[in-house]
């Protein structure tokens, strides 16, 4: 595959490219360490990056110079006789973050998935970060139709904070009219009658200074986001406050 989207930092573009080789799969393994501080039994090794490679997953790096910075992973995936790619794992190391390399990244496994002919790419996400739905849903414009409850169980992780790893599925209907627009950057209107289910903005402060509240608020809009799903609501829209995020929900075959 040719090199991907560019990116300049203060000194030079970032280049976003596919891995192949031994040590970029470990270079990705110590961007997923600087990000998520995981233990090595939870850490995802080098060895399933090559596997991904190979079997017609992804593995494409975001490189400074010689430097990696970011990564995404994702793995050949079927449901209902459909192929799809699951992305496990995007990251971008802490001091690059906020320049748009998460975008890069994932606009290269878009664009990677419809040369080969897949239109859909899902990955989990954790229903408490509002940044994450933000991106997802008003930047790419995925929806999401399924709650995971604590999907990866106990984790050494500080960023989720002895919670349970309850995830919700983004879904990326790649060639749809409304990933186009997302991905075009023009404006999409929200729904103006949608069901909101509301998230605290500060909730990764309320993770540290009370978990016993923060797992009351986690199970809050666990109970709220199931109930909808279960009558047919798919989330299409994510809308922010001073104080707080809301999921926007309508009833509709979104894609």
């Amino acid at each position: 595959m040719e090199p991907g989207p560019r990116l300049r930092t203060e000194e030079r573009p970032v280049l976003i490219r596919a891995c192949s080789t031994p040590d970029e799969f470990k270079a990705c393994v110590e961007v997923e360490s600087k990000v998520w501080h995981f233990d090595p039994l939870d850490a995802v090794s080098h060895h399933i990056m090559a596997v991904a490679h190979e079997a017609g997953g992804q593995v494409f790096g975001a490189f400074d110079g010689e430097e990696m910075i970011g990564f995404a992973l994702a793995f050949p995936a079927i449901r209902d006789g459909h192929v799809h790619l699951h992305s496990h794992m995007a990251a971008v190391v802490p001091e690059y973050q906020g320049r748009g390399i998460g975008r890069l990244l994932k606009l290269a496994q878009r664009d990677d998935a419809m040369a080969r002919g897949i239109d859909v790419i899902e990955w989990t996400f954790d229903p408490l970060q509002s940044g994450n739905a933000n991106f997802n849903i008003n930047h790419l414009g995925a929806v999401v139709r399924r709650y995971l409850p604590n999907f990866y169980g106990s984790s050494s992780s500080p960023l989720h904070a002895n919670l349970p790893t309850d995830r919700l599925v983004a879904e990326w209907r790649l060639r749809s009219a409304r990933v186009e627009a997302h991905v075009a950057g023009g404006p999409v209107p929200l729904v103006a009658d949608a069901l909101r289910v509301e998230l605290p903005k500060k909730l990764n402060e309320l993770r540290r200074a009370n978990p016993s509240a923060a797992s009351e608020i986690q199970t809050h809009i666990r109970e709220k986001l199931q109930a909808a799903f279960a009558q047919g609501y798919v989330v299409t829209g994510f809308s922010t406050d001073d104080t707080n995020g809301f999921y926007l929900l309508e009833k509709s075959n979104a894609d």
